[in-house]
């Protein structure tokens, strides 16, 4: 094959010595103009690609058998965990046909009704549903719309039994909780500030906790918490079933470690809550609930890595006064935990308790007074259990999802008095899923510590290498555990093998795993997932020449290191939504919240740690570089689309070989969600890529 003819790409001699103030490092930044999207220059430049793009990616074979067998797999459709509000139900489920999952309720005679179809907001597509919180007696319901993948949230409420509005909307609620307080007349919530009283680059920052009144022009809200503090923080809010605690958290940005604060708020005004602190300056995350039994519940990784539940008094909350409930585990990380303590059950309230061993869900049931391990939940297989949901009154029931790598997200039932687990709901359609083999394979990384993977294929055992991916995440505290992939399914009942590396930098191992994979040792996370390709093509699962990697957002960032650490160890990258330049992440999307996870480049220390591995600054000439597949989205306000154009023009000059280095890029779609037919579409595409140059026939 000829090298394709890349669009030309001026390349600028800049060099600046950074941090500015006191420099330590010269850095290279040939192609800064192509940070500026609008720029007609750089548009000339993109709808170039486009075409380069299009005409590679539509001339592969196999594309309309990918795409019916992607619809056939994901033809399940999808069903959501319920919550409910006395004797209603509320939840989210799509059929096969639709194109995003709609919000329903049940009603206490059974009856089922959509409230709320994004599809009938907007016929085409690109506006999602973001999150829901229904009142705590489940009579009104907020939600939070936002258009075109920007994931910038519009709150609103309405009436669930007629469906009519009755709040908002209030814009400027992104990631924003909904706290409702009893009587549905208020609530609390995270606005940012007027984005017209900031500078430009802090408009996405400078978040508040206000409470609204229903009904009311939001101007009028009352500030409650956030002035003064971190420009960057996230904050959460939650208010106890009786009404009676409110509970706020607040962390920088993504850090591994959050302030905690309740006020009994039946002893002040709700616009003046008397906020005691629960936890201030810890290295250390917490969360605070206030249960019926009159305890507070904490769940913490303080002093103890991988999680422990404990109990205290919510009027005296001092460190000192915690006690461990269900202490930290030596192996396995808690995850979740759940009270049921309805009359049904008399003097034995349950707590149930939910945990992934090393990656893999476990549920276990306990005495709720004494924290005693009294059995452990039958589940359908070794996979991932998602959150609790309870009758907040009160009960003896527990409804969760769980899935595999061949089990679509289903919703089980918990029946404490009896121990049953049975299940409830089933995804609306149906498929059936090809046979395949999935093993936990444990491989050592380059320092020796062991690490683990998922390998899914045909067989148990490798018959005779084959096209294989490898993808993985490694940040920000997120495990990948198993979950049903219509996209690996494809693959690997083809013929291919697909593995899914748990790195570290994620949870799988708890938070030092985490924290052995963020700052100054984020190389630890690369090495990993070269350990990984090295143990499949060890095995004889693979080879060099059929190995393609795939990886998204921060596991973007994890291929771009890959591709350019070890370029002759892949012949193939799928790389979405990617950071890659990181000595000027921060300015751009919401990267000035992810500088606890990487580092500051204004910090002459931190700024080495980034240029070690910053993917754009490690392009080397006369390197034959593997075929290269970006994905960005033109919506996605999370990671700028600046990243994939600056590595691509750097690629596109320096590599010696024929393998293809494009650009895929999609309009009105962002960093999340999306509906199933862009969905299945990139598939077509990435699956197409990964098939072509691994040497996968479809």
């Amino acid at each position: 094959m000829d090298r394709p003819g890349y669009p030309s790409a001026r390349r600028l001699d800049l060099v600046e010595q950074l941090p500015a103030g006191h420099p330590t490092h010269a850095v290279a930044d040939p192609y800064r103009w192509l940070e500026d999207a609008a720029a007609p220059e750089v548009e000339s430049w993109s709808t170039a690609q486009d075409e380069l793009c299009r005409g590679h990616l539509d001339g592969l074979p196999g594309r309309d058998g990918i795409r019916e067998r992607l619809l056939t797999l994901l033809g399940s459709g999808s069903i959501g965990t319920p919550t409910l509000r006395r004797e209603r139900r509320f939840f989210m489920r799509r059929g096969p046909e639709q194109e995003h999952a709609v919000l329903l309720v049940t009603e206490p005679d059974g009856t089922e009704r959509v409230l709320l179809d994004p599809m009938q907001v907007d016929p085409s597509g690109t506006t999602t549903l973001d999150s829901w919180q229904p009142s705590k007696d489940g009579a009104l319901l907020a939600y939070q719309l936002s258009e075109g993948g920007t994931e910038e949230s519009v709150l609103r409420v309405i009436d669930v039994a007629t469906g009519e509005l009755v709040d908002g909307p209030i814009d400027r609620a992104r990631y924003s909780p909904v706290a409702w307080l009893p009587g549905n007349e208020a609530y609390y919530y995270v606005r940012r500030v007027d984005p017209e009283l900031l500078p430009e680059d802090e408009r996405q920052y400078h978040r508040r906790v206000w409470l609204h009144r229903v009904g009311t022009d939001p101007a009028e809200d009352v500030e409650i918490f956030g002035a003064g503090r971190e420009i960057t923080n996230y904050y959460g809010v939650q208010v106890s079933m009786d009404g009676r605690w409110l509970v706020v958290s607040a962390a920088a940005g993504t850090a591994p470690r959050n302030d905690l604060w309740i006020a009994d708020i039946s002893t002040s005004a709700p616009e003046a809550p008397q906020l005691r602190v629960v936890q201030e300056g810890v290295d250390a995350q917490a969360w605070v609930q206030v249960g019926r039994d009159g305890r507070a519940y904490i769940s913490t990784d303080r002093d103890a890595p991988r999680g422990r539940l404990c109990v205290a008094d919510p009027e005296d909350l001092a460190y000192g006064s915690w006690r461990d409930l269900v202490p930290e585990d030596p192996e396995a990380v808690l995850d979740a935990h759940a009270v049921l303590d309805g009359p049904e059950l008399g003097d034995r309230p349950v707590l149930l308790c939910s945990w992934t061993r090393h990656a893999v869900s476990e549920v276990t049931v306990h005495d709720l007074r004494t924290g005693e391990r009294t059995g452990e939940m039958q589940l359908p297989g070794l996979g991932s259990v998602g959150g609790f949901s309870v009758r907040h009154e009160g009960g003896h029931e527990a409804w969760f999802g769980y899935t595999d790598h061949v089990t679509p997200h289903s919703i089980f039932h918990y029946d404490a008095r009896t121990g049953e687990v049975s299940l409830s709901a089933s995804p609306p359609g149906s498929v059936t899923v090809p046979e395949v083999s999935v093993q936990h394979v444990a491989y050592e990384s380059k320092d020796g510590t062991t690490v683990r993977m998922f390998v899914i294929a045909r067989t148990a055992t490798p018959d005779r290498p084959r096209p294989c991916v490898l993808s993985g995440y490694g940040g920000f505290g997120i495990a990948l555990t198993p979950g049903y992939s219509a996209s690996y399914l494809q693959w690997v009942e083809a013929g291919g093998v697909y593995a899914v590396a748990c790195l570290r930098g994620g949870s799988e191992e708890g938070e030092e795993w985490h924290r052995a994979g963020m700052l100054g040792a984020k190389q630890n996370v690369f090495d990993d997932f070269h350990g990984a390709a090295e143990r499949l093509i060890a095995d004889g699962w693979t080879t060099p020449q059929q190995l393609g990697i795939s990886g998204g957002s921060n596991g973007g960032l994890l291929v771009g290191a890959a591709l350019t650490q070890r370029p002759e160890l892949f012949n193939a990258v799928v790389c979405s939504a990617p950071l890659l330049d990181m000595v000027r992440y921060e300015k751009f999307g919401l990267g000035a919240t992810w500088n606890e996870e990487y580092g500051r480049a204004d910090d002459p220390e931190e700024l080495g740690w980034l240029l070690a591995y910053s993917p754009y600054h490690h392009v080397r000439e006369g390197v034959d570089y593997p075929a290269t597949l970006f994905t960005i989205f033109d919506g996605d306000t999370r990671v700028d689309t600046f990243h994939a154009r600056k590595m691509a023009a750097a690629l596109q000059h320096s590599t010696t070989g024929d393998r293809p280095i494009l650009v895929r890029r999609e309009k009105g779609v962002g960093h999340g969600a999306r509906a199933l037919s862009k969905s299945v579409e990139l598939g077509v595409d990435t699956t197409a890529f990964l098939a072509h140059w691994t040497g996968l026939a479809l």
